[in-house]
């Protein structure tokens, strides 16, 4: 089944013609995984190997505006993007899909770095899908939005709520029981931020990081066993509160996502020399006695866990490791 074929199956009996005026954007969190979602069981619908679980990043992501034009136009941060270009191509090619009865101006703005391994693409999908649904008056389910995004983009799937999200990996061919649900537990609590080593556009898509991965690395036949033990211990952390454990899982979670690349033939290293010293510094802090963990996605940037009674301390020690970096 082609990815036309999905999105035929959802918009059935809805129509493409009725355009509502957008009053504002339409906005989407950015996600980050503390069990990663690192391969692909069809790489045509974005059908992942695992499940995975992710946290949202409420003040991080994308905002989408639709209006109808005389041609097709992207303009991203401000700045028209070439149709030919990696992200605008992307962005057409799933607009391309549906079927639209008029050329489109679509306006996103992101308030994160693009293609440097925070999930820009994740939010970027999601709240362009979240805006069609309201320009044409679709009225989709939320599930029916997370499979549509996931479609885009993976993770994007996950990018349509606020708090802890689980992707599931579905069993159906289609995909269709392949999408995003948000959990129940919430934690108020709990804080994330972005250590930003780089800003610059990764040189190995997280795409082809993953086919790469899955064909030469002798480590990824432990990679679903980790994900299930590891998905069960940060459930169980998420619904009763235990910081530690669901900061070390989600450390460990991302190490052996890293090291599986490491072993790939050859290897795949996002990871700079300045990752690797913030990596050393964070555990430091840690035997020290303050609570604070990482993840790393594809991309050599870091972001830390730790809870908002520490968040005084913490901020004091991220102005300290940015000083020193």
């Amino acid at each position: 089944m082609k990815k036309i074929d999905i999105i035929e199956l959802i918009l059935k009996d809805r129509s493409c013609d009725v355009q509502i005026a957008m009053a504002a954007p339409i906005f989407a969190p950015t996600n980050i995984a503390l069990c990663k979602y690192w391969g692909k069981r069809d790489a045509e619908l974005n059908l992942p190997m695992t499940n995975s679980l992710s946290i949202s990043l409420p003040d991080k992501g994308a905002s989408t505006l639709l209006e109808s034009s005389e041609q097709n136009e992207i303009i991203v941060n401000n700045q028209s993007i070439a149709l030919s270009s990696s992200f605008g191509k992307r962005l057409i090619e799933f607009l391309n899909l549906f079927p639209l009865r008029s050329c489109l101006r679509v306006t996103i703005d992101v308030n994160i770095p693009i293609a440097a391994g925070l999930a820009s693409s994740a939010c970027g999908f999601a709240s362009l899908v979240k805006a069609l649904n309201q320009f044409y008056a679709w009225q989709l389910s939320d599930r029916e939005l997370s499979i549509l995004a996931r479609l885009g983009s993976g993770s994007a799937c996950r990018s349509l709520w606020d708090g802890f999200v689980e992707w599931h990996q579905g069993e159906r061919a289609d995909g269709m029981d392949s999408h995003g649900e948000l959990l129940k537990d919430t934690w108020p609590e709990l804080n994330i931020e972005v250590l930003l080593v780089s800003e610059k556009e990764k040189s190995i898509s997280s795409r082809q990081a993953m086919e790469h991965t899955i064909k030469t690395s002798a480590a990824y036949h432990q990679w679903p066993q980790k994900i299930d033990a590891d998905l069960r211990a940060l459930k169980q952390a998420i619904h009763e509160k235990d910081f530690t454990l669901l900061g070390e899982t989600a450390e460990s979670n991302a190490l052996m996502m890293h090291a599986m690349m490491l072993t790939a033939q050859p290897p795949i290293q996002y990871s700079t020399p300045q990752t690797l010293a913030l990596m050393q510094k964070i555990w430091n802090l840690r035997r020290e006695g303050l609570l604070l963990y990482f993840t790393q996605d594809a991309g050599p940037n870091l972001k830390i866990l730790f809870l908002e009674k520490d968040k005084l301390q913490v901020n004091q020690s991220i102005n300290e490791l940015s000083l020193n970096q």
